[in-house]
């Protein structure tokens, strides 16, 4: 569904806000005073953060008063209301009319105070939404546990009152380049899709360097449409060509082969409408991730496969990896954490789920199976196998830790990073090195791997050590295990994007592995969020 802006629906808008600022003035009798005051205070009883607002200003109007501050108040809320679909928020969610009529209607002293304490409920509803996001996560997926960072709803009324109401509706959305960048790519995706998009797609399962045909004449032209190639009129698959879509897969994390296969095609072929969905779903995101990063932060997109170190805004650092694999039970989930040492030369704690799902009825089937583990009784001895029956036991009955020991066969490799969490999530090295190259790259148990573990553990050492990587081979050499800390702790950031931007060019997209932003799409379109076509 698709809703251009009106201009008529913006003239009316203001000439309502007119209206509503002509407003006549209540009468100044006590009688009316007071009947306004227990309607507000009436009104107000069912939300407690509101009631205690109004009862610390005793009750004054902040929206229905004749003063000059009430009616800028009301152009305020009234244009960030109408404004709202701008941030890809449920713009009807806010009720613009039936907020205007219920203030036309407002005759009588208890009238205005009901509409008063209305306004404040709604402004509360938008202040929040446009700051900390129209949906909670958690609700969307189990996987998505990130603590928003939600601020007192009281305090947004306490600060507005205190404010230049314009101001304030501006300084509410995350103040990231990010958002601003996200921000800028709607509406360049809003005016795309009114001049048609992207075109029609390409009607081929593959297509390699120097064919020629119908298809190959619509990937020139689908390549052109994303802009990725200057116009042409050659029908073959030709050294440009292939150029384009190398730089296409690039940006979009594909194999960078330059043979337009099943996969690129697919990417390729994906509408500027669902573009601008994993966009709005982005900003969503943002606005859930609406907090202090830290000056020196880790930040692990689970779609882009990657891991960067960054630092006042820049990438110092970055690396492959290889995250969850796309089961209930495997899945990375998505927070914040503080990394505060690494483990050189791990144990690996074997989790009890995989010990009792994957390992135990492995030893059942063969009591020496997985033979470089070992298993642990309750009191932290060592048992050897051939003293377990293993064939006894059940998933809740196995009383057994098992482990591996240090060494270059460990699942964990040569180091962990550790940022403690209830979810057992790390960064780790890995002997599987071949799943790297990999264009998907979703395999983990949950934890985070790591394709330069090493580098990564030198960058996060340079701002303690003057020999970084002396330092932390001094202590792989000792083949045991070994704690160095952090002598400030790391920001993590597990983030999922399926939309992002970089300082330079559009906006980058990636699979949605898990389907989680399919969700938060479906929950915005539930909620009232439409797609706009914008004219230029």
């Amino acid at each position: 569904m698709y809703i251009s802006v009106n201009r008529l629906q913006r003239l009316i808008l203001w000439g309502l806000l007119l209206v509503i600022g002509l407003l006549a003035a209540p009468s100044t009798s006590q009688a009316q005073v007071t009947a306004f005051k227990q309607a507000v205070a009436e009104a107000a009883a069912r939300d407690a953060d509101i009631s205690a607002f109004y009862k610390a200003n005793q009750y004054e109007p902040i929206w229905t008063g004749t003063f000059g501050k009430d009616a800028q108040r009301r152009r305020a809320l009234f244009q960030a209301i109408a404004e709202a679909d701008v941030h890809g928020l449920p713009g009807k969610r806010y009720d613009a009319e039936g907020l205007m009529e219920q203030l036309r209607s407002a005759k009588t002293p208890r009238a205005r105070g009901l509409v008063e304490v209305q306004m404040s409920k709604t402004f509360v509803e938008l202040a929040q939404n446009m700051q900390t996001g129209a949906l909670v996560p958690s609700r969307i997926d189990s996987g998505i546990v990130r603590a928003v960072p939600y601020r007192a709803r009281e305090s947004y009324l306490v600060n507005f009152v205190k404010s230049n109401p314009n101001s304030f509706f501006r300084a509410l959305p995350p103040r990231t380049p990010e958002y601003a960048r996200l921000l800028k790519e709607k509406l360049r995706f809003e005016k795309l899709i009114a001049a048609g998009g992207y075109g029609a797609p390409v009607d081929a399962k593959s297509l390699k360097p120097d064919q020629t045909g119908p298809a190959v004449v619509a990937l020139r032209d689908r390549l052109v449409a994303l802009g990725y190639l200057g116009r042409s009129a050659t029908p073959r698959y030709d050294a440009a060509m292939q150029k384009a879509v190398q730089a296409f897969q690039e940006d979009n994390g594909l194999a960078t082969d330059g043979i337009a296969g099943a996969g690129t095609l697919g990417e390729i072929n994906t509408s500027a409408e669902d573009r601008l969905k994993a966009i709005i779903v982005a900003m969503e995101r943002e606005r859930w991730f609406n907090q202090d990063r830290g000056k020196r932060h880790v930040l692990v997109n689970i779609t882009d496969f990657t891991a960067r170190i960054v630092d006042n805004g820049k990438v110092t650092f970055q690396t492959r990896s290889v995250v969850g694999a796309n089961d209930s039970e495997r899945r990375t989930p998505e927070f914040s954490d503080v990394m505060e040492f690494m483990v050189i030369n791990p144990t690996w704690n074997v989790p009890r789920s995989i010990a009792t799902k994957e390992y135990l009825p492995m030893m059942k089937k063969n009591p020496n199976a997985a033979g470089h583990l070992e298993l642990y009784d309750s009191r932290g001895r060592k048992v050897a196998r051939s003293q377990i029956n293993f064939a006894q036991y059940s998933e809740q009955s196995f009383p057994y830790a098992i482990k591996q020991p240090p060494s270059r066969r460990n699942a964990l490799g040569l180091v962990k990073f550790m940022f403690p969490n209830k979810y057992n999530i790390y960064l780790h090295d890995t002997p599987a090195k071949n799943l790297f190259s990999r264009e998907t790259r979703a395999y983990s148990h949950g934890c985070i791997r790591l394709s330069e573990p090493f580098e990564f553990a030198y960058a996060l050492l340079e701002k303690q050590s003057k020999d970084p990587k002396g330092e932390f081979h001094r202590h792989l050499s000792t083949e045991n295990e070994t704690v160095i800390q952090l002598e400030e702790s790391v920001p993590v950031h597990l983030i999922y994007r399926t939309a992002f931007t970089d300082v330079k060019g559009p906006a980058r997209f990636r699979r949605d592995v898990y389907g989680r932003d399919a969700k938060i799409w479906g929950a915005l379109q539930k909620a009232g969020v439409v797609l706009r076509a914008v004219q230029g």
